[in-house]
């Protein structure tokens, strides 16, 4: 019997087919191995997404050109020994249950119990930057008011102190939850999908905003040049000073993404016109 080599089509057409059977199987499996398999992806994935991002601000912002954002620093203040070490460990932990939570949603959208749709002609192209909108003012409702209940004083300690721990907050800050915490943000991103119709891209662009924005917010460095358009911005944004007060202030400035709670519930804290220039000696005094 002469061998006969397969040809370069006949090798491509059959990775392809191994290639589509896996995606049908990632997509539609079941079974406990399946299962398994589901929470590693999406461990590694988030925790992936943690890593890259908030070691990229760190590197561009402490690491790379330091001397450059000295003057936007918010605190002055050091990092107490072990700090980064400690949020990175946190932060491991909420994306293990962060992961859970995405399998819970993939087996949701697996058995119909979503609205998730993936052809974008069902509601129109229009659709998704409202959906995304929507889905957005109800996460950050959920959270201004969930916030508010973290910090009464029964609470916090259990619940969100461990966040609080970072007084001068780092990129690494972003996720560092007690996992009671981390379970109980997860819930609204699992119920969202549930009444308010989403396509895969919408979700996908409000996760990657929600970590953009949570490093940003607690870099401790006020990255964006002053002009007109960052002084409107952040009349409606939540931005790095606006949340840094927060962490120095705990009973203000509880919102995720807008101000809009904050005003409308006053509990935003502005700091008077003169107190938002950087003062190292005052910090020296305060400290």
């Amino acid at each position: 019997m002469v061998f006969k080599p397969k040809s370069c089509w006949e090798t491509q057409n059959a990775r392809k087919k191994d290639l589509n059977t896996f995606l049908q199987w990632l997509m539609h499996g079941s079974g406990y191995f399946y299962w398994i398999i589901i929470c590693l992806l999406f461990f590694t994935i988030i925790t992936g997404r943690y890593l890259l991002v908030s070691g990229l601000f760190y590197g561009i912002f402490y690491l790379w050109q330091p001397a450059k954002w000295k003057e936007r620093k918010l605190s002055r203040k050091p990092y107490p020994a072990g700090q980064l070490k400690k949020e990175i460990k946190w932060s491991t932990l909420s994306s293990f249950i962060f992961a859970l939570a995405a399998a819970l949603a993939w087996w949701l959208w697996q058995s119909g119990n979503t609205l998730v749709y993936t052809d974008i002609t069902r509601y129109g192209w229009w659709y998704l930057p409202v959906s995304l909108l929507l889905s957005m003012f109800i996460q950050e409702t959920y959270y201004y008011w969930l916030h508010r209940l973290m910090h009464r004083k029964a609470i916090f300690s259990i619940v969100h102190k461990v966040h609080h721990d970072s007084i001068t907050t780092s990129p690494f800050t972003a996720f560092s939850f007690h996992p009671i915490e981390s379970v109980i943000q997860a819930i609204v991103l699992l119920v969202i999908p549930m009444v308010l119709p989403l396509h895969p891209l919408v979700i996908l662009t409000q996760l990657t905003l929600m970590s953009l924005t949570s490093v940003i917010n607690h870099l401790n460095i006020d990255i964006f040049p002053d002009s007109g358009a960052k002084k409107a911005m952040s009349k409606c944004m939540i931005g790095a000073t606006h949340h840094s007060l927060h962490h120095k202030k705990h009973q203000k400035n509880f919102g995720l993404y807008f101000t809009f709670w904050d005003k409308l519930l006053h509990t935003e804290y502005t700091p008077p016109a003169a107190a938002k220039v950087h003062s190292p000696a005052k910090e020296k005094m305060n400290a």
